[in-house]
């Protein structure tokens, strides 16, 4: 009787999953972003989960999260139920968390990759009416005032952060780091003279365009159509491309079958042209990974961003 229950126990799991994605969803999807509202990624991520709506029959109803470098979405799938129903945005911020901050989860092992969807196109402006006119400018000035050139980001250990402190090892610079909650904070601080300079997700365009900033470089690995005058890293002799891939993360036992409902909706919302356009607004491009390619990407990431922590020092202890 005993193998008989458990043969039919078996049974019921291997047919619930199938059972499970063809009813799933029956309710609205929570998609919780880890920068405020107003800046790139959420008008890029609410284009996406509008088109994902469509694809489920169920709102994707996106709550902005913002603040811990991007991790909270990421933290907040630790104690989120299984079942679908609440999904996080990644950034790549979450894979740096075990090295800087105590946490009693695993970023590759605890997540539950539905798959990539893209990333940021960045870059460092100053407001036009700075003495710093070029990057050769602010690497003079950088020099000559050792600490004294602030410039700020959209938060601590993000990649507009690490980026920037990498870029200023390579050319033996101090500068004074301002961590900020989004784009939309950290251009009011910029603009209003608070700082001196931003690395950000090219969210600066239309103060680029509107004549208050001026784009010192960008980060990809050729220079963007919009700024094309800006050179990249790459051209002023840094080896460095950063351009922060993020996608969708779910609780780690959430079904398979379920994951695939997910993703086949989210890849489904990727190819439509409203979520296109929201990403040509600011630079950005699809980066698509499935979910076995985006969990590959996540292992990798995780190994290679220790490396880059304790290059720059920024390790538990160090």
């Amino acid at each position: 009787m005993h193998r008989r229950t458990l043969i039919a126990l078996c049974t019921a799991v291997t047919l619930a999953g199938p059972a499970l994605a063809q009813t799933f969803p029956t309710k609205p999807i929570k998609l919780v972003i880890a920068f405020p509202a107003g800046g790139p990624t959420d008008i890029t991520m609410r284009a996406l989960a509008d088109g994902a709506s469509k694809a489920l029959g169920q709102p994707v109803v996106v709550e902005n999260k913002p603040g811990a470098g991007g991790t909270l979405p990421a933290q907040a799938l630790q104690t989120a139920p299984a079942d679908g129903y609440t999904l996080a945005q990644i950034p790549l911020g979450v894979f740096r968390l075990p090295y800087t901050t105590k946490i009693n989860w695993d970023p590759v092992k605890d997540i539950n990759y539905v798959l990539n969807v893209t990333g940021y196109a960045f870059g460092v402006v100053v407001p036009t009416d700075s003495p710093i006119k070029s990057w050769t400018h602010f690497v003079a000035w950088a020099k000559a005032n050792p600490g004294k050139l602030t410039y700020g980001s959209t938060g601590t250990m993000t990649s507009p952060h690490l980026t920037m402190e990498l870029v200023a090892q390579k050319a033996g610079l101090q500068l004074t780091h301002v961590p900020y909650k989004g784009s939309a904070d950290l251009m009011q601080a910029v603009l209003g003279g608070h700082i001196m300079a931003a690395s950000d997700s090219t969210g600066f365009a239309p103060q680029v365009e509107a004549g208050k900033l001026r784009v010192l470089n960008t980060w990809g690995d050729k220079r963007l159509d919009k700024f094309p005058d800006a050179p990249t890293l790459k051209d002023l002799g840094y080896d460095i491309v950063q351009n922060s891939p993020f996608g969708i993360g779910a609780p780690r036992d959430t079904p398979p079958a379920v994951v695939k409902r997910l993703h086949d909706a989210f890849k489904t919302a990727m190819e439509q042209p409203a979520y296109l356009d929201a990403l040509k607004r600011y630079d950005m491009v699809p980066i698509y990974m499935n979910s076995a390619q985006y969990k590959k990407f996540a292992q990798d990431t995780f190994t290679r961003e220790k490396a880059l922590i304790e290059k720059l020092g920024l390790a538990k202890g160090s």
